[in-house]
């Protein structure tokens, strides 16, 4: 075997390029060899093969990424053949990303690179011709409502710079007829594309299946979309027309102008106001608050003291500090929602005492219907309200990626103390970055959304099999003991199927593209939460009476627990688990009180253990942030003991004849209580 690099007397340059031109031609050799990158890093080469053997550090084992190269008629196609096409940002992922999700949705692994190519290119045809169709039916739409009505919408009028009915409709017919061949076009590479189906275990149709579910669920805006701008559409031309309607009524006794004019005025002023109450809503959501509630600090709780070699005197000075300013901002924040609620409902009360002098002064008139006037002014008016309301929120809309991108430019406001929940640091220094502290501030309460979808394949079947099993005997259990439906019955059979078929439904339905990457990060976030706590010794644990997050250590929770035991004495802590011997026990008794006769057989049933699922009865604490030195709270965990289900079952039994015999003096539910009253 030949030495990587020889050992004579050529000059070092010719070493180093003989080198690099071997490292480049074994790429696939498993051979060992100097890398390129390691002769780089060295500016000195050792001559001797003895020094290379033991100053040359061992090569890790890369990670080979799989790279998939599409080529590039997809693109050509968008940019010639497709012009009202727009690609979606879930295809401008990586191909082997989208290839793993649809893997796991068809429960096919797509290993040969024609294959992948193929599912690619199929997909993006596929998404052409929905998006294309979609956009035919809107502008369809379009052309049978503007017929019917005689009236094009805005959007029309300014794409063809004129108002004139017949022009719009030319340029409209002549849309959806570009459309239509873009669609005919797509149909004609989907079928030139089904001649070369390099898969033989699926057909082509299951396929086709699979990946108009997957792009329906990506795509799934445009019709929501579409939807809503043709709605705005008819309800401009009823507004539209209902003005025009009201403009003809001329009325001597009253001036109808003037109290639209002042209805409008009392809506514009109420808008400004409702303006500001989201705007303050949404800063106080994007956590950058105006500047004049971070001035609080600088008088409220100035830090002029700081505990020296006292690190839990520092903490707690920190924490009620924290504490006085969050309390003191949350106040004033109550008292400016407070003041806008106030004049929203002054405007409104302006407002309506408008509406009943005008609807006084209409039901007077008897030259005209003032009912039919009075119902049409108040359409038109909720009409101009709801333009008013959604101009609003298409401005707050916009102004949230402002005040997101101020607040990270902003080196204050990251230091700032919010009105938002956050949990209750215990520490000298937050361990957590913002991302993973923003997470743990959503508190106990905080579902991780599409936890199943993110898993592979097999766990999802395992946990179908897991939900399809409790739910068929929950529900076989209660009519074969209540209804008396034997558990072999066609019926529950047919259940059995339609469940199973749901749960696969439920389970292996896609993700849209932003429910699949929000996914991803909350579980990442989760990831490295858990392994911070577990790096640093941390303890998690839900305050006592508030639904935040305490975080501490180890050691300084268990001298809270050990400062308990010597205050109350009402525990002891044992030296050895003691789980088997009660669980034997329980068991024992059980089976002398049946052999005994006591009970029956049912009976002894429901009130045996589990041996699977039964657990030792523990205590647990959770800390009470609320008081000085933070004390802790014992709970005791039984849930799970060995003697629940007797508990369990003479709960059954004793609670009826508890209820009757105290009902005249007990509440035991809201239903009784409205009974009794």
């Amino acid at each position: 075997m030949k030495n990587p690099i020889n050992s004579n007397n050529k000059p070092d340059h010719e070493n180093v390029s003989s080198t690099e031109i071997n490292s480049t031609r074994n790429l696939t050799k498993r051979k060992r060899d100097i890398s390129v990158q390691d002769i780089k890093s060295n500016t000195r080469i050792p001559k001797s093969t003895r020094s290379i053997s033991v100053l040359q550090p061992k090569l890790k084992k890369m990670k080979r990424r799989i790279k998939l190269n599409i080529p590039t008629t997809t693109t050509i196609m968008n940019n010639t053949a497709y012009k009202y096409y727009r690609q979606p940002i879930y295809l401008k992922r990586s191909p082997m990303i989208l290839i793993h999700m649809l893997t796991n949705i068809i429960n096919y692994n797509f290993k040969k690179k024609e294959e992948q190519i193929f599912l690619c290119h199929r997909l993006d045809l596929l998404d052409k011709h929905y998006y294309l169709q979609v956009h035919q039916q809107l502008w369809q739409s379009y052309l049978d409502i503007g017929i019917e009505k005689h009236r094009w919408p805005n959007q029309l009028y300014a794409m063809t710079k004129t108002n004139d009915f017949q022009i719009c409709q030319k340029y409209l017919d002549n849309h959806i007829n570009t459309i239509k061949k873009e669609i005919d076009t797509c149909l004609i590479q989907l079928n030139n594309q089904a001649q070369s189906y390099p898969v033989t275990t699926l057909s082509l149709d299951q396929l086709d299946h699979y990946l108009k579910e997957f792009v329906d669920c990506q795509r799934k805006y445009l019709s929501t979309r579409n939807n809503k701008q043709l709605q705005k559409f008819i309800d401009n031309f009823h507004e539209n027309e209902l003005f025009q309607t009201i403009s003809t009524y001329r009325l001597n006794s009253i001036d109808q102008d003037q109290y639209i004019n002042r209805l409008m005025s009392i809506r514009e002023n109420q808008s400004t106001i409702y303006e500001d109450l989201l705007m303050l809503e949404m800063r106080v959501l994007c956590k950058f608050l105006p500047k004049n509630f971070d001035q609080l600090e600088e008088f409220i709780a100035p830090m002029i003291y700081s505990p020296l070699n006292n690190d839990q005197k520092m903490i707690e000075v920190r924490n009620k500090r924290y504490k006085t300013i969050q309390e003191a901002k949350r106040i004033c924040l109550n008292v400016f929602l407070n003041s806008y609620e106030v004049q929203l409902q002054e405007y409104d009360q302006q407002y309506e005492n408008e509406f009943l002098q005008l609807e006084s002064h209409l039901l007077n008139n008897i030259n005209i219907n003032g009912l039919c006037v009075y119902q049409q002014i108040q359409q038109h008016m909720n009409y101009q309200t709801n333009k008013l309301k959604r101009q609003v929120s298409m401005k707050i809309r916009s102004l949230r990626g402002i005040l997101v991108k101020n607040r990270r430019r902003s080196s204050s406001a990251k230091n700032t103390i919010g009105v938002w929940p956050e949990p209750y640091i215990d520490l000298i220094t937050n361990v957590f970055n913002r991302y993973e502290w923003n997470y743990l501030s959503f508190g106990s309460s905080c579902i991780r959304i599409n936890q199943s979808a993110i898993r592979p394949r097999h766990q999802q079947e395992i946990a179908i099999q897991k939900d399809h099993k409790s739910i068929y005997d929950k529900v076989g259990h209660h009519l074969n003991e209540h209804y008396f439906v034997p558990m072999t019955a066609t019926i529950l059979k047919q259940y059995s199927n339609q469940l199973l078929h749901d749960l696969n439904r439920s389970y292996f339905s896609p993700l849209s593209y932003n429910d699949q990457t929000l996914a991803l990060k909350q579980a990442k976030k989760v990831v490295s939460i858990q392994r911070k706590i577990k790096k640093h010794h941390l303890i998690l644990r839900v305050t006592d009476k508030g639904y935040n997050f305490y975080i501490g250590t180890e050691k300084e929770f268990d001298k809270k627990a050990q400062n308990f035991f010597h205050d109350t004495n009402a525990f002891i802590e044992l030296k050895e688990n003691p789980f088997n011997k009660i669980q034997d026990n329980v068991i024992h008794l059980l089976n002398q009180i049946r052999a005994k006769n006591f009970i029956f057989q049912l009976q002894c049933n429901k009130m045996m253990p589990n041996r699977i699922k039964c657990q030792l009865a523990h205590l647990y604490f959770n800390p009470k942030t609320h008081k000085d030195g933070i004390p802790v709270r014992p709970i005791e965990n039984t849930i799970h003991a060995p003697t629940t289900n007797i508990s369990n079952y003479l709960d059954e039994i004793i609670r009826p004849i508890f209820d009757k015999e105290c009902q005249n003096t007990t509440i035991i539910d809201g239903s009784s209580l409205i009974q009794a009253l």
